[in-house]
C-alpha cells in the first residue's frame, strides 16, 4: 500500500505565501480543467485587470469566479471546513454560470464521457461523508487528494464541482502548511482519463497515486551547507 505521507511542512506564513504566488497558475489549472480555450498569459491578463481581445465573456466570468473563490479561500483559512463552506467556494465559482450557485443540486446531472450518473446529494449524508473524509487518520494530503476526488464524483452542485472540489482539497493543503494541489496543463490529459476511469468504477487508488506524484506542490528550502572550518571545530 502507498504511503501518502505529507511532503511539505510549511508555516502559516510560508503557506499563506505560497497560495497567493501560485494562485494564477491554479486558477488557470481550473479553467483547464474546463476545457476552456485560454491561455496562461490571458488568465494572467484577466486577472491583472486588462482585457483580452478574443476571450469570450464567459470565460472572463469563470476567471474572475475562481479569483474571487481564491481569495475568500485564503481570507477564511481558519473557518471550519463543513458543506456550508464548501457552498460558499461554489458561490463564487458557480456564480452567473449555473441554474444556482452556492446550494446543494436537487436534480439530475450527468457527466461528459462516462455513463455514471451522480445521484441528488442529501445534506445530512454528504456533510457526513466530509466529516468522514477530514476526521479520518489519513495524512492531509491524502485527505486533501481525497476530498478533491470525492467531490467531484458527488457532483454536489449545478456547475463548478472540480474548481469548488480543487479548492476544498487547497483549504485542507494551506491551512495545515501542506503545499497545493495543482494539476499542470502537461499531465491534464492523463488526468482526464483517470478521471473518467474512476467515474466509471469508483476506485480511486490510480488517480490518487497519479496526483500523489505529480500535482503536489509546495516550497522546497535548499539545506545550508556546513563549513570545512565547522566541521573541523568539532
Amino acid at each position: 500500500m502507498q504511503d501518502f505521507k505529507d511532503k511539505y511542512r510549511l508555516t502559516r506564513e510560508q503557506s499563506l505565501f505560497l497560495a497567493k504566488k501560485k494562485w494564477d497558475e491554479n486558477i488557470y489549472c481550473g479553467m483547464k480543467m474546463e476545457n476552456r480555450n485560454i491561455t496562461f498569459p490571458q488568465t494572467q491578463t484577466i486577472l491583472n485587470g486588462v482585457n483580452v481581445p478574443g476571450v469570450t465573456l464567459d470565460d472572463i466570468q469563470a476567471i474572475l469566479n475562481m479569483r474571487d473563490a481564491w481569495r475568500y479561500l485564503v481570507s477564511s483559512i481558519d473557518v471550519p471546513v463543513s458543506i456550508s463552506y464548501v457552498c460558499k467556494l461554489n458561490e463564487y465559482v458557480a456564480r452567473n454560470e449555473a441554474l444556482e450557485w452556492g446550494v446543494l443540486r436537487t436534480g439530475n446531472v450527468g457527466i461528459s464521457g462516462t455513463d455514471y450518473i451522480p445521484p441528488i446529494p442529501d445534506a445530512w449524508e454528504v456533510e457526513k461523508e466530509l466529516a468522514d473524509i477530514l476526521s479520518s487518520g489519513k495524512t492531509n494530503t491524502e485527505k486533501a487528494i481525497i476530498a478533491f476526488m470525492w467531490g467531484a464524483r458527488r457532483q454536489l452542485f449545478w456547475d463548478g464541482n472540480k474548481r469548488t472540489s480543487l479548492l476544498l482539497a487547497n483549504n485542507i493543503l494551506v491551512a495545515n502548511g501542506n503545499g497545493l494541489l495543482t494539476i499542470i496543463e502537461k499531465n491534464m490529459a492523463q488526468f482526464n482519463d483517470l478521471l473518467v476511469a474512476y467515474y466509471n468504477t469508483n476506485d480511486m487508488s490510480n488517480i490518487k497515486a497519479f496526483l500523489y506524484e505529480y500535482a503536489i506542490s509546495g516550497i522546497d528550502f535548499k539545506m545550508p551547507v556546513k563549513s570545512e572550518q565547522s566541521e573541523t571545530e568539532r
